[in-house]
């Protein structure tokens, strides 16, 4: 057996060993190619730029009126803008914009994500599923699309193969998701461990329908596009407008 068999052979079996699973916050070992690295936990992260992400945040959080961390957090992204603003709210208080963020990089165009591999960010009203430490794209925040109502529209127009691993992570590039740095990745990843993932919620419009005027979905989307579009208004006019 030659020395290069001999490695393949010794990787498929450490492979059926450890699992080919992707590490969500676990602890694992990976091969690029040159040497074993060690992957990591969300704790891990943590301990990496944790106290930094928190301090870049606090003082924002601060000039807003509302306690950090905070109890619930929201996130615009609007697509033309090519902007996500940070929204917070805690006890008993009404949400208040906390700072906005340009988005790096972002696929596609206006209308909702219908299909795998169209490139297209989706369009709606979502939630952080799960954080993961070992992203391609440094870290990411993932959201749960397809959500319901993309399932029902499918169902209804007897599409499949909806596509999925929607994620707002670092770096500058993205395949229908919002890229927003490796800095504002950590930020945004530091404060979901802060909240319960069920109380931060993600809203993704084409244009922010609470000062534009109505905008009639892009030609060749489905006739639904304007039924979601009202939901995307009628979510947004609870969250006051940037000063």
């Amino acid at each position: 057996m030659t020395y290069r068999r001999a490695v393949s052979v010794a990787l498929v079996a450490l492979a059926g060993l450890t699992g080919a699973s992707l590490s969500w916050g676990r602890f694992e070992t990976v091969w690029d190619g040159m040497k074993w690295h060690r992957s990591f936990k969300v704790e891990d992260r943590l301990a990496q730029f944790g106290d930094r992400a928190k301090a870049r945040l606090a003082p924002h959080f601060a000039a807003a009126g509302v306690a950090f961390p905070p109890q619930e957090v929201a996130l615009l992204a609007f697509k033309d803008a090519r902007t996500l603003q940070l929204y917070g709210r805690g006890g008993g208080q009404g949400w208040r914009f906390v700072r906005a963020y340009p988005v790096l990089g972002a696929s596609g165009s206006l209308g909702p994500k219908l299909r795998e591999g169209d490139e297209q960010v989706p369009e709606g009203i979502y939630r952080v599923m799960l954080l993961n430490p070992n992203s391609r794209f440094h870290v990411s925040l993932r959201l749960d699309y397809p959500n319901e109502f993309d399932r029902r529209m499918a169902r209804g127009d007897r599409r499949s193969n909806l596509g999925g691993d929607i994620m707002i992570h670092g770096k500058n590039v993205s395949a229908g998701c919002l890229a927003m740095g490796d800095e504002v990745a950590e930020d945004l990843f530091t404060l979901a461990t802060q909240v319960m993932l069920a109380r931060m919620r993600v809203l993704i419009s084409p244009t922010d329908f609470r000062q534009a005027a109505w905008l009639m979905p892009v030609s060749g989307s489905p006739e639904w596009t304007a039924e979601l579009y009202r939901r995307l208004e009628m979510e947004l006019r609870q969250f006051p407008r940037r000063a």
